[in-house]
């Protein structure tokens, strides 16, 4: 997730190294070098894909995966534009607005395929629908694809665009809430901020973007860049058919899912990584089919939003590379 837990960075670092390059080796000298980064640190939002690493799925699809963890939030998309990574965890939004700066990337598969983003407050703030948050600082960490967020969301309460005052907080979400530096925060999870905050015993609210005219989006996807998908598209095909098979899995049997998550990430075995799973769970992608229709649409709200100069051509921004019910 963009930016979070970076305490935890070395140390997850190295054990995700090492444990996917060692079940990757079980194909032997035939098998096909991916290199695949994670979005930011492991967490549970990649339960699947440890499920497929401990499974063993990668090395019955010929592959040798090395999982890398970025040191920085930026990195995935930029190394996978550069050719440097071959597969990276990523959001929609970030394919759209990388297509629209001219940049090679699109989407090959899915891996968590509802919104988790939500504009959050404290229930004991007052605050009951959006107009509430007229006149309200709102805390936010990325410029853009956020500050439209909110505007949508006020909009559709019939508040006028920059009725709020947005606060730049950083990642710093929930420390914000909490003391009440800022009434709410845009681009908090559901399955994260919310989390923290209800362990520590305050109620949440949210408002999410997709009930107030923001359309649906995939939160996380899997990308390549165009050179790669030329020139590697089998290889590639079995990479996702293989996190599938990990997302089907996690679906059917939760709990020996998240059994092999923590088992390659001792230190993660705690009450936050179980309650976090349990809200992910649900969103999890059941399908590697990508429909053309939500890509056009989050394109176009992003270009009447004024986040990208114009809507970017639909084909330049996905392709399904497996066929699964």
């Amino acid at each position: 997730m963009r930016g979070r837990g970076s305490i935890l960075l070395v140390a997850a670092a190295a054990i995700l190294a090492v444990a996917a390059t060692a079940a990757g080796g079980a194909t032997g000298a035939r098998a096909r070098a991916v290199t695949f980064m994670l979005d930011w640190f492991p967490n549970p939002d990649h339960v699947p894909v440890y499920a497929a690493v401990r499974s063993g799925y990668f090395s019955d699809a010929g592959l040798r995966v090395t999982l890398q963890v970025p040191s920085n939030a930026d990195d995935p998309l930029k190394l996978v534009a550069a050719g440097k990574v071959d597969v990276a965890v990523n959001y929609e939004s970030n394919v759209i607005l990388a297509r629209a700066q001219g940049l090679p990337v699109r989407s090959i598969g899915l891996l968590v395929s509802q919104p988790l983003t939500t504009v959050m407050y404290l229930k004991s703030s007052g605050i009951r629908r959006p107009r509430d948050l007229v006149g309200r600082r709102v805390g936010f960490a990325v410029s853009g694809l956020e500050d439209a967020m909110i505007d949508q969301i006020m909009n559709s309460d019939g508040a006028a665009k920059g009725s709020v005052t947005l606060v730049t907080v950083g990642f710093d979400l929930v420390p914000a809430l909490l003391s009440h530096k800022v009434d709410a925060v845009v681009g908090a999870y559901r399955n994260v901020e919310r989390v923290q905050i209800e362990m520590q015993g305050q109620s949440v609210g949210m408002f999410e973007p997709e009930r107030y005219g923001v359309p649906s989006f995939y939160e996380l996807v899997l990308i390549a860049n165009d050179a790669a998908l030329a020139r590697r598209r089998p290889v590639l095909a079995r990479f996702v058919g293989a996190v599938a098979r990990g997302l089907r899995l996690t679906a059917a049997q939760p709990s020996e899912a998240f059994n092999q998550y923590v088992a390659l990430n001792p230190t993660l075995n705690d009450a936050f990584n179980r309650r976090s799973f349990e809200a992910t769970l649900p969103t999890f992608a059941r399908s590697q089919q990508q429909q053309r229709g939500r890509w056009a649409a989050f394109d176009d709200w992003m270009a009447a939003r004024h986040v990208i100069p114009a809507p970017v051509a639909v084909d330049q921004l996905y392709t399904n590379v497996v066929t699964q019910p």
